[in-house]
């Protein structure tokens, strides 16, 4: 079985685009290139006790997509949760960037840029309670908004130029879906460029 989810990641990876630079975790393949930043690392399985870690440096000040590729049935559920597949999550996110974060949303997409809706079976574990609350280490309130479409909200906090913060959710199927998408996006107050920093915006 081992082998077998190895050789699949292989192929996966061969599918990629020229130039990405795409990470095998727990089986599972983690891809940056959307742009907007950059996977440093990754570690885990993805069940509770052992999250798939996924660790990103944001270098623009805008939405940024992550591509994870191999999730199915056959793949498997790492949770003791009913779904057909499913893992944990933890993502550990640096701010490259000379805005302060004062939010950070969150959300499932099975096409890229069309919200992920009931009828897709890709939740943030709708129907379970494995993995709850979904936790962050820098925002205090953590949000989560199942129809119309699968998004999370982390706020009450905020994370300046240098600094990290992580999130930790769970991220279930009912099917399986080859790739999908994580859209982030880093929120900032329209005074929130870092002392010494020049605003693009002129």
């Amino acid at each position: 079985m081992r082998l077998a989810l190895v050789l699949a990641a292989l192929v996966l990876a061969a599918a990629v685009p020229a130039g990405a630079e795409p990470l095998v975790i727990g089986g599972l393949l983690f891809s940056d290139e959307a742009g907007g930043f950059v996977i440093v690392d990754g570690w885990g399985t993805g069940t509770v006790e052992d999250p798939i870690v996924v660790v990103e440096e944001v270098i623009e000040p805008m939405p940024i997509t992550l591509i994870v590729r191999g999730f199915s049935p056959e793949w498997g559920n790492r949770l003791a949760a009913s779904h057909p597949a499913g893992f944990m999550l933890k993502k550990i996110v640096v701010n490259r960037t000379q805005y302060i974060w004062n939010s950070y949303d969150h959300e499932l997409q099975l096409v890229r840029g069309t919200p992920s809706d009931i009828y897709d079976g890709l939740s943030f574990g709708q129907g379970s309670e494995v993995g709850r609350p979904f936790l962050s280490d820098s925002f205090g309130t953590g949000t989560m908004q199942d129809e119309p479409r699968d998004y999370l909200t982390f706020r009450d906090g905020e994370v300046g130029p240098g600094a990290s913060a992580s999130f930790q959710y769970v991220i279930t199927a009912t099917s399986g879906h080859d790739e999908f998408y994580i859209v982030q996006d880093p929120n900032r107050p329209l005074a929130s460029l870092a002392v010494g920093g020049r605003d693009p915006r002129g």
